[in-house]
Parts: structure tokens; sequence; C-alpha cells
């Protein structure tokens, strides 16, 4: 068994998430194959994670492929997260992770139904009003959900509050039946009706939104699906260990050795004593012309690289096992109890910190630990290209980290 240290480990993070400096790719695309999918729970995620990894990447460069091109598209899938797909991976995603999820919705929809007696049978409830979205949408319309459900008697129905929660409220069930048809690949969310830091989808038929454009020809099943969501992980995030690999598609250890097999992944040793698996072939360190050297002796890198990357991005949480870019000391300052990270700031592959704006839009770099000199200025630098793409927009996320409210 070949070892692969942490310091292999941060040069891989470096050159293949494309965000040290010299490893930038030169479109959304690229960058998104970088980390397999971005996580798009939130919306402006998606933007910044791409901004981080392409130079002098526009705002409408990203719409053009999101909406126009569509070689990027926004899926429901693994540990029930709204992910931005290369389109080619939606047929792994649909019969794997997505039913997964759609399967265990649809169930959870159809009980409430009949806890709040909206329908005594709740699954036929639920599969009539998914019907009869379909149809509303077979021509080719895109609509938001609060018009589909001033349209559609099928989609009429509350939850009644039950306890004393202030955010126990009534909320209406049609949006999860959306939810649910975009996990089966029925739905797809489309353009978005609201400015690029908000989440405002008109839902499409998936056959309107994707149209003529490729996808492989033959559905997989759910075992192939899931090796071949593996394997594009691996490819960006490995070694990752067992652990990391269940986190990640918020699946099961027999899902994961299925695929694992399928993949005949190759079990290196990693500092600490664990154990990671990686693609066949993928068990050496980087060849030393490829990239950086993301080494701790600035004398050995070719590049003391610096990073701001926003939150949830993909980096960041791609790994449930992190101690090898994140001191564990800092962990419960950069993610919430649920596992959701914030911004980081990053030198020579590990987070030293977190990034905030000021009203005026300005982005600071907040330190966790102390940084050389060189590190400041790199962190400031890119700071100051963060500051002049956002120009003056300022970004409110939902899970700012324990750090960000801290420091902020």
């Amino acid at each position: 068994m070949r070892h692969l240290d942490d310091d292999e480990r941060r040069r891989r993070i470096a050159v293949r998430h494309a965000i040290a400096p010299s490893s930038r790719v030169g479109t959304p695309e690229a960058a998104t194959e970088a980390v397999a999918v971005l996580h798009a729970t939130e919306p402006h995620t998606v933007y910044l994670s791409l901004a981080a990894r392409v130079d002098h990447l526009t705002l409408a460069e990203i719409d053009r492929v999101l909406y126009e091109e569509r070689t990027l598209v926004k899926q429901l899938a693994m540990r029930r997260t709204l992910f931005v797909f290369p389109r080619d991976l939606l047929t792994a995603a649909w019969p794997s992770a997505s039913a997964r999820v759609a399967a265990a919705e649809r169930a959870r929809l159809a009980k409430e139904i009949e806890k709040h007696e909206v329908a005594a049978d709740g699954a036929a409830w639920v599969e009539a009003a998914a019907q009869a979205i379909l149809r509303r949408l077979a021509g080719g319309d895109a609509v938001g959900a609060a018009q589909l459900r001033s349209e559609l008697p099928e989609l009429a129905g509350r939850s009644v509050p039950g306890g004393v929660k202030q955010w126990d409220i009534s909320t209406p069930f049609a949006p999860r039946v959306l939810t649910i048809l975009g996990l089966e690949g029925r739905l797809m969310r489309g353009r978005n009706a609201g400015h690029w830091r908000t989440s405002r989808p008109l839902w499409t038929a998936t056959e309107t939104w994707l149209g003529d454009g490729p996808l492989p020809p033959s559905p997989l099943s759910s075992a192939q699906g899931y090796a071949e969501l593996i394997g594009r992980y691996l490819a960006r995030f490995g070694p990752a260990t067992e652990v990391d690999l269940v986190w990640w598609l918020g699946a099961t250890k027999s899902i994961v050795r299925a695929g694992l097999d399928a993949l005949d992944a190759v079990e290196v040793s990693l500092d600490g004593g664990g154990t990671g698996f990686v693609l066949p072939g993928d068990d050496s360190p980087l060849d030393p012309g490829e990239g950086i050297t993301a080494g701790l002796d600035p004398a050995a890198s070719g590049e003391s690289w610096a990073a701001l990357l926003p939150v949830l991005d993909p980096t960041t949480m791609g790994w449930k096992e992190r101690d090898f870019f994140l001191a564990p000391d800092l962990a419960p300052r950069i993610f919430d109890t649920n596992g959701n990270g914030g911004s980081t700031a990053w030198w020579r592959g590990r987070v030293v910190g977190c990034w905030v704006q000021q009203p005026d839009g300005k982005v600071e770099v907040r330190l966790a630990v102390p940084v050389e000199p060189d590190g400041v200025a790199a962190l400031d630098q890119e700071a100051a290209r963060l500051t002049s793409w956002l120009d003056g927009q300022v970004i409110a996320p939902i899970y700012k980290s324990p750090l960000m409210r801290e420091l902020s």
C-alpha cells in the first residue's frame, strides 16, 4: 500500500480544484469539473465558486452557461442538497443519489398529507399533484411555484402548526411536490426570476430545458450511477476515506463499498494511520512538474498560494475528515453543527480564517491562526480581487459560520 501524506493532499487541492492562481482554468465548465459538482444551496455560492477558479469571469458568462447553453444545470441530489452538475453527469445522479432522496421525500410528504388531514390517501394526493404539474408544464412553459399553486387546485393544502416554535408555521405542500419531481428528473429548475444572489427558479419540463443537447443514450442503473459519481469525486478529491464518501454521497457504507469495488479503487495509507481510496493509477504523488507544491517550506514551493472561497464551497465541503487542511480546534468555528461550511481563507493548502464584507462591499480577511507576512499580503491581494469582482454588491449568506459571526 502506497502512502499519500497531508502535503500531497493539500497539493492536490491546489492543482485539481483550480484554486491556486497558477492552476485556475478558463471556463465555468472546467471549473465545475475541477470539483465534480458545485454547491448551490445558496445561489451566490455558484457564482463565487466559479469566480474563485476562473480569472476575469463575468456574471453574464455564468448566466450564459446556466440558462442559455445549459451546459451546467441545477439538480437536487446527494444529502438532499442542491448542486450544479455538468450536464453529462445528470444521468448518473437521477437513478442513484437523486432517486434515493426522491423516494424518501415522497414517503415523508405522503405521511404529512395524511397527518394534516389534507387527504386520506397521502400517496394518491402527491401523485395527483405531480401529474397536474406535469400536465401544466408539458407545453414548454416556465412557471414559478406561486403561480402553479394559484392555477392548480390539486396543489391546495397546507400544514397545520402544531407546536410553539417560531418556525412552526403553516406552509404549502406544493413546493415539496416540485422538489420531488426535480429529484426524479421530470422537472428542472430553469431560469432564475430573481437576482443572481437570490433563488426564484421557474420550473420547466426536463425535455424542454435540456432539449436535444447531449445526454448519454441509455439510463444507468442505481449501482452504475453511484459508481460514476464516486469516480468523478475520487478523480478530484482522492484520496478520500470511506467516511468522506458516505458523507459526500449521503449514502450508506454498502453503497460506497459497492461503488469502490466497481471502480477497482486503490487503497492508500494516510497520515494519522487512516486509509484512503484513489482511482487506479492515482496512488503516486503528483509529478513535480504538474502544478505547484503546497508545502510548508517556501523554498520548496513552486508557489505559495492564497485563495478566498465562499460559504459552502465544494472544496471546503468535500471531506468529512478535514484535519489535513483544517486545524481540529478551528473546525467548530468554520462549520456549524449540521456540517455547513462558512467562507474560508486559504494559505498554502490550509484554512487560516474566513472573509467577510463591510457595508460598502469591501472584502476583508479575518485570520484565526497566525500567518507570516507574505501570506497576509497574498490574502489581501485575493481580497482586493474579490472586492473588485463583486463591484459593490454585498453578499448576505444564510450559513454564516461561528467564525464569520465572531469576527464580523
